[in-house]
């Protein structure tokens, strides 16, 4: 196997640090501090961030130079909001096909969640949540629903979005509603509760990244001392 190039290195190292939320949006990527973690010169660095830069991870301007992109705020808002309505939907026309089975394969994801929240990694925690996700809609009967919440979902990776990375402390709050979605699924309660609550879920997070991203605002809005 061909020994991998320092450029590769470089990208991967960057990748993988914006992926886990390491290098967070606005992070600017100075290469020599980089290039002296890798042990190599400025040069291959620079060809990741031009790669990164392509794929819209990374974008650079003038005096200020290459940072980890910022979150397209307007899109995540359309994204979160139209996979409200199609995951709740979805979730809802799959419920009375949703087993025992389902629901134990679920609360023992929702479990390992639970126990992700010692040593949280949200990258991790995150697919975590699709995976959870997934028991429950990927059993709804309408073919077109479903692809849209895939849709949705990819659209979100797409975003590089981990919405855990900025609002760590709504994972628990997730778990928790997790554990009432089960209970609702559990009793087979009506189809419109359930479908409300799989909604106002994906919301929550909605609603606190963009209050988080509202308080980032008015404190750069605040003069230093």
């Amino acid at each position: 196997m061909a020994a991998m190039s320092k450029s590769e290195r470089a990208y991967r190292l960057i990748r993988e640090r914006i992926d886990s939320g390491r290098y967070v949006p606005g992070f600017r990527l100075v290469l020599a501090p980089i290039a002296a973690e890798l042990d190599m010169s400025v040069v291959p660095v620079r060809e990741a961030i031009r790669r990164l830069e392509a794929e819209g991870l990374v974008t650079f301007e003038l005096n200020v130079g290459a940072q980890v992109a910022l979150i397209q705020e307007t899109e995540y808002l359309t994204t979160m909001q139209t996979l409200a309505l199609v995951e709740g939907y979805a979730t809802a026309l799959a419920a009375p096909a949703i087993t025992a089975d389902h629901l134990l394969r679920a609360a023992s994801v929702n479990a390992r969640m639970r126990e992700s929240l010692e040593h949280f990694d949200p990258q991790r925690f995150t697919e975590l949540n699709l995976e959870f996700h997934s028991v429950l809609f990927e059993v709804c009967p309408n073919p077109h629903i479903l692809d849209l919440v895939h849709r949705g979902w990819n659209r979100m990776k797409v975003l590089r979005n981990s919405s855990f990375s900025f609002v760590p402390g709504r994972a628990r709050e997730s778990v928790e509603e997790h554990d009432r979605l089960l209970e609702l699924l559990g009793r087979k309660a009506p189809v419109e509760e359930i479908e409300a609550a799989a909604r106002q879920h994906r919301l929550a997070t909605l609603d606190a990244v963009m209050h988080h991203a509202e308080e980032q605002r008015q404190i750069e809005k605040v003069p230093a001392a």
